[in-house]
């Protein structure tokens, strides 16, 4: 390895979660006011502004990312980081880059598309075993989410034994919505939500049992099998229907899974992802046509209401649940990162409510994906040209 870039160190001068002025997000109109938007049930959008009163300390680890988008933490505090472009790389909790991994299939690098999320398998320190997601080249300038399994060479130079275990179907020509977030349920199997690739025409595809858009699937994490949720008519892997374009996913302190999407201009979501559900795309949103024309419903029947929407999208991306020893009065809280509000998102979680909010580290740039070291502190990537691994402490 070989360190590059510089490693400074930013004492927060406003408050830790932004303080007052990064607390205001509620004041800001929502895009739907032209029509009826109103929430399902009171606590579903707009919680109470949690008080920020922490300093935080930020100390940039890497910097000269392209566009990184998945990070996971090895047992031994270094940290593992895709770059959209289709870079994979090693990153030593001091800082230190390693060259980009060779062994990794072709991705198609355009727009939104390239190499995604990155998990590893708990045993690591064992197996050295890793998944990831990627857009797919499928011929003609079609693609589609696939997902694949590796194992890294011991020096980490090598992915090793690849094997594409599920691709998407059908594939589109489309740049965007690609989703591909990576859950393990702790039973073997993983579950991958994907994106319905943007267009009008795929864009209906999420409501169609027989095509992954719009889906989450759950599959075996070693051989792709499916081990779906056994709907009526559907594919076998499919577990839940009717998303967007899922960025962030994670399994909440009593070992269920929630997942967050975009909306389209408004109506990004928190969803809690039950076997079998449909949550409505592209039928019900709490988000309005690019143009502020009305899309769908907010409430179609057959379909299950997001715990928790945003209007205006923060453009939420990666989410960890925090459990760690650095902030004890964040215990359980969902972390997600912003993309759009350069900022990191907390929620303060009962049961299925969301109870508050809190945006922290206000400015940062776009959070894409958040994670939690072993001593607690907090580790995001920014989705930049000149991206960055940025390690958040205590700043008192």
């Amino acid at each position: 390895m070989n360190r590059i870039g510089r490693t400074t160190t930013l004492l927060a001068t406003l408050l830790g979660a932004g303080c007052a002025m990064a607390q205001g997000f509620n004041d800001t109109p929502p895009n739907g006011a032209a029509y009826d938007q109103s929430p399902a049930f009171p606590e579903q959008t707009r919680a109470p502004a949690l008080p920020g009163d922490m300093a935080l300390q930020q100390t940039v680890l890497a910097e000269g990312l392209v566009h990184p988008w998945g990070l996971a933490m090895l047992p031994d505090g270094d940290w593992l980081v895709t770059e959209r472009p289709g870079r994979m790389r090693v990153i030593g909790a001091d800082g230190a880059m390693g060259d980009p991994i060779g062994g990794l299939p072709e991705v198609d690098a355009r727009d939104q598309g390239g190499l995604h999320d990155v998990a590893v398998a708990d045993d690591f320190a064992q197996t050295r075993r890793v998944w990831w997601t990627y857009a797919e080249p499928r011929g003609e300038g079609r693609n589609a989410t696939a997902v694949a399994t590796g194992v890294l060479s011991d020096d980490g130079t090598q992915m090793q034994d690849v094997t594409r275990i599920w691709q998407q179907d059908p594939a589109w020509a489309s740049t965007k919505h690609f989703g591909a977030r990576i859950v393990h349920d702790g039973q073997g199997r993983i579950h991958v939500g994907v994106g319905e690739r943007s267009n009008p025409e795929p864009r209906q595809l999420a409501q169609d049992p027989q095509a992954t858009l719009g889906k989450t699937i759950r599959i075996d994490a070693m051989d792709g099998s499916p081990a779906g949720a056994g709907i009526d008519g559907a594919l076998p892997e499919i577990w839940t229907m009717g998303h967007r374009n899922i960025q962030g996913a994670a399994m909440g302190p009593d070992g269920r899974i929630w997942m967050n999407e975009h909306g389209p201009k408004g109506g990004d979501e928190l969803n809690l992802i039950r076997q079998g559900d449909n949550y409505g795309w592209p039928l019900a949103t709490y988000g309005t046509d690019y143009d502020g024309a009305q899309m769908g419903q907010t409430q179609v029947e057959g379909t299950v209401q997001p715990v928790y929407y945003w209007d205006p999208s923060p453009a939420l991306s990666g989410m960890v649940f925090y459990d760690g020893q650095m902030f004890p009065e964040w215990q359980g809280d969902a972390l997600l990162g912003g993309l759009q509000s350069g900022s990191v998102i907390r929620l303060d979680i009962e049961g299925e409510k969301v109870t508050g909010e809190a945006r922290h580290l206000k400015g940062i740039g776009r959070v894409r994906d958040i994670e939690v070291a072993e001593d607690g502190a907090i580790v995001l990537i920014t989705d930049e040209d000149d991206g960055k691994l940025i390690r958040v402490t205590r700043g008192d």
